[in-house]
């Protein structure tokens, strides 16, 4: 949530800024400044209103002392209308707090001077790229048929089950669910980060802390008689355990990394780009969060990118890293970098993570803030977040990638984890 005292001091800033994420705000900017006028207009009538009230009531006792009872009556009655006045103003100075509040939600947060501009995905900048692009025989399959053949993925079953979006995983397929999760874990553990086994359930100020809600709420899974939500990523309780908190700045950054499964409605996902693992309604994911010291939370998005780059080096995968345009960032993000991995069967590139540097965003709607030494009010923390990574597309890439015709091999670094190096 963009800080309201910026909005009001710079909001050609903000109307300019948020043009690169094609968002057009000056409705709603130049709305936000005209009912800060119109409170602190109301805000002086109530002050004005109060003092004069004030030297009122220490006049009464005098006017009552020195017999002047029709003076005093008089101020009696100046004060009733004044109580008035005041309860009037309040009650305005409530409304437009409410109004301005609803307003504020709707901006997205500001991009960082390096996201380039664009519309959608076309337009993200390709920052780097590792490994090599498997060539493979002329009868490869994709991982829908790899999965049936070999007995790892039920995606009838599933439909059977539930509904489309929710496959069922069995024998090997289980395994290497399983597997994934641990290694990524582990590493992750290795890195410095805490592990966390969050709700996969969250409530409403949980899903508006982390800005789900209201931007993402025809999305999310919603529990109505509880008024809960399936968690989209354990990102929202994650980050939300500082809701609420004013940190020391010795303790910065918090690093937490937890696995979960993820829920999401993805409504309208149609075509053959949603075959198979390439978009569910659930899956598994491992995430890594971070809160850090605003003057240190670029460094620490780099130092997260590499992180992630690593893992799927490991897992012997060709990737590529986008820096994503402001058409295609979402709506808290200030920079977002994208790791996809080559799908080799279906010849096209998989998006397996997001990394994303919030600034003070979501930490602005969790009143998260940290202290240090050299300053005597709290401020506003970064907060960081990244996948770890998701599982559907990894499986896919690394059951079409690793495709031979003895089977499918397992990377060297996952086979500890499986107890198999080939299917």
């Amino acid at each position: 949530m963009l800080n309201l005292k910026f909005i009001q001091d710079h909001p050609e800033v903000v109307i300019e800024k948020l043009k690169r994420k094609n968002f057009n705000a000056e409705d709603i900017v130049n709305n936000i400044v005209d009912l800060y006028r119109q409170k602190n207009e109301a805000q002086q009538k109530a002050e004005q209103a109060k003092a004069e009230m004030n030297r009122i009531s220490k006049e009464i006792g005098i006017l009552f002392r020195e017999g002047k009872k029709d003076e005093a009556d008089a101020a009696k009655a100046r004060t009733s209308e004044l109580k008035d006045t005041i309860r009037q103003l309040d009650g305005e100075f409530a409304e437009i707090e409410t109004k301005v509040a609803e307003l504020q939600v709707l901006l997205p947060n500001l991009p960082h001077e390096s996201v380039p501009r664009g519309k959608g995905a076309e337009d993200n900048e390709e920052v780097a790229f590792g490994g090599t692009i498997p060539e493979l025989a002329e009868n490869a399959i994709p991982h829908w048929e790899l999965a049936q053949k070999y007995r790892l993925i039920d995606f009838e079953l599933g439909v059977k089950i539930t509904g489309a979006g929710f496959p069922v995983y069995r024998g090997k397929g289980s395994q290497l669910q399983r597997a994934l999760i641990n290694f990524f874990l582990d590493e992750n553990r290795k890195a410095g980060y805490e592990e966390i086994q969050p709700p996969l359930v969250v409530n409403e100020d949980s899903g508006f802390g982390t800005g789900q809600l209201p931007d993402k709420e025809g999305q999310m899974y919603h529990v109505t008689t509880d008024n809960l939500y399936l968690i989209p990523t354990a990102e929202v309780p994650v980050t939300n355990i500082y809701r609420d908190v004013i940190l020391d700045a010795r303790e910065m950054p918090l690093m937490n990394t937890a696995y979960s499964a993820c829920f999401r409605r993805e409504a309208g996902s149609y075509g053959k780009d949603v075959r198979g693992l390439n978009r569910l309604h659930q899956f598994d994911k491992v995430e890594i969060v971070q809160i850090a010291h605003p003057d240190k939370s670029y460094e620490i998005l780099d130092e997260m990118v590499k992180h992630v780059a690593g893992l799927i080096e490991k897992l012997e995968l060709p990737y590529r890293i986008l820096r994503l345009c402001g058409g295609d960032m979402s709506f808290t993000s200030a920079l977002t970098y994208d790791f996809e991995v080559w799908s080799a069967a279906q010849k096209m590139w998989l998006e397996v993570s997001s990394v994303s540097n919030f600034e003070s965003f979501q930490a602005n709607r969790l009143k998260l803030r940290f202290r240090d030494e050299n300053s005597k009010k709290p401020q506003l923390a970064h907060t960081l977040n990244g996948s770890a990574l998701a599982l559907p597309r990894i499986v896919a890439a690394l059951l079409e990638n690793n495709q031979t015709a003895e089977g499918i091999k397992i990377p060297k670094a996952l086979v500890p984890y499986t107890g198999f190096d080939v299917i």
